[in-house]
């Protein structure tokens, strides 16, 4: 038998003494049972508790028989309460790494709910239009008109800005080349075309997303975690319709405008960099530009950002009316609106181009 002598206070957690002699003991002299020798013990605090159940699992594991019975009377009954219900063997989460046929099916699950949600939400949407178009829908212009304020003159100064800078760069890109060839002067119809045709509908759309359709997962997010959009259904408000359709109608109506605004500071950037950089004069710059735009191009490019404005408007209100109820979902919320709606964009452009090519427009 192992008696262990316990003397002095125990209120000094950085001078306790070790268990390695007690260890090796139990180790190498096969004793069948520890006592306590505490007739010197002072004053303790759960430190010495921590010791004594160290003690308590090196018999557990040296298969000796461990005894309190010689320990004071309040730390005998408190080793008695914490060894009362043994730790349940299933009580402990154990980490497992899913197979990859695990995986592939998870990811093909997530996907398909995904985009029946998705396919959902649009469904909803073309009913919440058919009903504004026939005065059924449960719809306050007021709110359209404020959002059409947000993200249409609110957002003039970064979509001026940042087309602005598109056109200029479009410009020295296109005079490094066509420099060389002594056609610095079709350097306005390169940015034209590409301004009304391409660049300006798809720069405003990505910046609206950025923008407005961040915006719209956060303010929807945010009235999920507060309960709003179920007080809308406890009184019988049709959600979609209140919320979803005005934020769709303004975008709609806006971002035509929007790129229409776009293509014209394009141009004025072009303009600034052929007039100042390649002596090209003013108005044979705008000579060129008027005749290098089609009335085609024009229109397929106002056609596109109305287009693209859907696709920002559904994808923040998606991700806003999925959000979860709490903070950090309506970070996710927004950041995946964010995502869902640029990956959108470049892949309807994409398509676009396609079907444009495919009928020589």
């Amino acid at each position: 038998m192992l008696i262990v002598e316990i003397a002095g206070d125990w209120l000094d957690r950085s001078s306790l003494p070790d268990l390695a002699a007690v260890q090796h003991e139990l180790a190498h002299t096969q004793a069948k049972a520890l006592e306590f020798d505490a007739s010197a013990l002072g004053h303790w605090d759960s430190a010495l508790m921590v010791r004594i159940l160290a003690l308590f699992d090196l018999c557990t594991k040296a298969k000796s028989e461990f005894r309190a019975a010689t320990l004071p009377e309040g730390l005998a009954k408190l080793i008695a309460l914490s060894q009362a219900v043994p730790e349940k063997s299933d009580a402990v989460r154990k980490s497992t790494t899913p197979s990859f046929l695990q995986r592939v099916g998870e990811s093909g699950l997530t996907a398909w709910t995904g985009g029946t949600s998705m396919l959902s939400f649009l469904g909803e949407s073309v009913v919440a239009s058919l009903k504004l178009v026939r005065g059924q829908a449960q719809f306050r212009w007021s709110d359209t008109l404020l959002v059409i304020q947000q993200c249409g003159p609110e957002a003039l100064g970064i979509v001026g800005l940042i087309n602005f800078l598109i056109g200029m760069i479009l410009a020295f890109v296109g005079a490094t080349e066509l420099t060389q060839f002594g056609a610095s002067i079709y350097t306005a119809d390169l940015v034209a075309i590409a301004s009304v045709r391409e660049m300006a509908c798809i720069m405003t759309g990505i910046i609206i997303c950025g923008r407005t359709g961040a915006a719209f997962a956060a303010q929807l997010g945010t009235m999920k975690v507060n309960q709003e959009i179920e007080a809308f259904q406890t009184f019988g408000i049709s959600s979609f319709e209140f919320l979803v359709l005005p934020r769709m109608m303004a975008l709609v109506l806006m971002m035509p405008l929007l790129c229409l605004f776009a293509d014209l500071i394009a141009i004025a950037g072009g303009f600034l960099v052929s007039t100042l950089m390649l002596d090209v004069s003013p108005l044979l710059y705008l000579d060129r530009t008027v005749a290098s735009i089609s009335l085609t191009a024009f229109l397929l490019g106002v056609f596109k950002g109305a287009f693209f404005g859907v696709i920002v408007a559904l994808t923040g209100c998606l991700r806003g009316m999925q959000c979860g109820t709490n903070a950090a979902a309506v970070g996710q919320a927004t950041t995946s609106a964010v995502v869902t709606g640029i990956t959108w964009i470049i892949a309807s452009d994409g398509i676009f181009a396609v079907i444009c090519s495919a009928l020589h427009i």
